[in-house]
């Protein structure tokens, strides 16, 4: 998959030569939105587009915000991020993409009047044919819908709302029920109720989260339970508590590196292994650690039961497995030594059901 950045692809082609040099993109079927998550609703429609692009020899396209606009408008007020951009982009390869395009979402772009987004649409991106949603808007103060499209000479296929229509005693009434909308807030509240399984489904895959490790306040290893610190490149996420998780190492291209983890163990502490290949058990803290008052900053922060290894730099995936409890506070560094060593205790013995 290519991605571009949009003013790549719109800039004049009088430019001088400092400026962006313009991408010619190739005739290609084009859907817009934020695809938050790459949820089962997202991916009917990139099977729309694929088919559509299949049947008419075009190539497939996806538009994103970034930031999306709820995080432009009002960032402490937007949504948990299911995904954020090297995640988001990943996934949408997986579905098929050929070509993204990330467009910055600012005052410049949100002026745009419905007209000239058309225009850029046709005349800068190629666009012959467009998948959208059926509530699709667009355009200074969003004048711009699916039949304006049209009525420029656009051919627009509309997605009609994809729904779940299946049930699980398990999950919260009010958020999963029969024939409900699939969307990235029914996902966000099925994971923030800690409810992975009923969120996987809607997910059409486990959740996870990957990140670089990063250096950290290294609070971790001065009480008994290092962790990799992992950089979370979102604003706040979308689960917060204590989980089982397993993790493995990804290579430059995003491939998973076989014992990538336990290969870089020293002194025969090579960890304790995961649900999936080439994977380490770990157990995860996702939140703002209430009991070390270091500020509103989000983390993740994986301890890994049995592995002595430098991780720093690594890229690392972390799949949530099991929701344990949500973030706690202790008073003092004993009574969170205490908690901790309870939490790993009872997240190993989870594990030791699963296998």
């Amino acid at each position: 998959m290519k991605t571009y950045f949009l003013e790549q692809l719109i800039s004049s082609p009088h430019a001088s030569s400092t400026d962006t040099v313009p991408v010619e993109l190739a005739s290609c079927v084009l859907t817009i939105g934020n695809f938050d998550g790459v949820h089962l609703g997202h991916q009917a429609m990139l099977a729309q587009v694929r088919e559509i692009a299949h049947t008419q020899d075009l190539g497939a396209a996806v538009m994103i915000f970034e930031p999306q606009p709820r995080e432009f408008f009002a960032p402490a007020k937007a949504p948990a991020r299911l995904t954020n951009l090297a995640e988001k982009q990943a996934l949408l390869a997986e579905y098929g993409v050929e070509t993204l395009i990330v467009a910055g979402f600012d005052t410049e772009f949100r002026s745009l009047s419905a007209q000239a987004f058309a225009d850029i649409l046709a005349k800068r991106l190629n666009v012959k044919a467009l998948v959208l949603g059926d509530d699709f808007r667009f355009g200074h103060d969003r004048t711009g819908d699916s039949q304006f499209l049209r009525g420029y000479g656009l051919d627009v296929t509309n997605l009609h709302t994809v729904t779940d229509s299946s049930t699980d005693s398990d999950s919260v009434d009010t958020i999963d029920n029969d024939a409900a909308r699939i969307s990235s807030t029914r996902v966000r509240d099925l994971l923030l109720a800690g409810d992975l399984q009923a969120a996987n489904r809607l997910l059409g895959r486990d959740y996870a989260i990957t990140g670089v490790v990063v250096r950290g306040d290294q609070i971790g290893r001065t009480i008994d339970f290092p962790t990799a610190n992992i950089d979370l490149q979102r604003i706040k996420p979308a689960l917060h508590g204590i989980f089982a998780v397993d993790v493995v190492s990804l290579d430059d291209n995003g491939n998973v590196i076989a014992n990538g983890l336990t290969a870089l163990a020293t002194d025969g502490h090579t960890g304790v292994a995961g649900l999936r290949p080439h994977s380490l058990f770990g157990t995860a803290n996702i939140g703002k650690r209430p009991s070390v008052d270091k500020g509103d900053d989000w983390r993740l922060e994986v301890h890994f039961p049995q592995l002595q290894a430098d991780l720093y730099g690594l890229n690392l995936h972390v799949r949530f497995l099991h929701f344990l409890h949500g973030e706690r506070r202790y008073d003092g560094i004993e009574a969170l030594k205490a908690g901790i060593h309870q939490d790993v205790a009872d997240l190993l013995e989870w594990r030791e059901k699963q296998i």
